[in-house]
């Protein structure tokens, strides 16, 4: 899933859990794991520098300001789109936490492989585990796969939040 998915559904989850913040957060983070299950199109790390499978040395060039910019973006986006969906007033740290929380599982990748060292070798091994191999190849279909499923996770919350309250 992207960064962008990711962070909507931590945000979502913490969102319905006001009174539960830290269960909240674990179940964010959580979630990325869960995500990543589910068939999905990733998009290309062009920098072997970020790859979380190389621990090749930073190398500044185009490959990793492109791939700096695409990953901000994507996280930006998902923080962004968590807030507008899902901030009560009150809540806007919760739910960018939730956000950042359900992304964070691919940052402690790319720490993984500069710092391979536990927890984070067992973390990787879980997440290597835990993502698909049947990933999405075609971009169109990849990309409106994951608006559907972000769809349908906001109509769900919000029906359910309105049943919470």
């Amino acid at each position: 899933m992207t960064l962008t998915t990711h962070g909507v559904v931590g945000g979502a989850i913490v969102s319905l859990l006001p009174t539960s913040p830290v269960l909240g957060l674990c179940l964010a983070f959580a979630s990325h794991y869960l995500l990543d299950g589910i068939p999905h199109l990733d998009y290309q790390i062009r920098s072997a520098s970020l790859n979380p499978t190389s621990a090749a040395p930073i190398k500044y060039d185009t490959a990793l300001l492109a791939d700096a910019i695409t990953i901000g973006a994507d996280v930006a986006l998902g923080v962004t789109l968590a807030l507008l969906l899902f901030e009560t007033s009150g809540s806007i740290a919760l739910v960018a936490c939730g956000a950042l929380a359900a992304i964070l599982p691919d940052a402690l990748q790319f720490a993984n492989t500069r710092f391979p060292h536990e927890p984070l070798q067992s973390l990787q091994t879980f997440h290597r585990w835990a993502h698909t191999c049947k990933g999405i190849k075609q971009p169109i279909l990849g990309i409106l796969s994951q608006v559907i499923f972000l769809v349908v996770i906001v109509i769900a919350v919000r029906t359910a939040a309105t049943f919470i309250k």
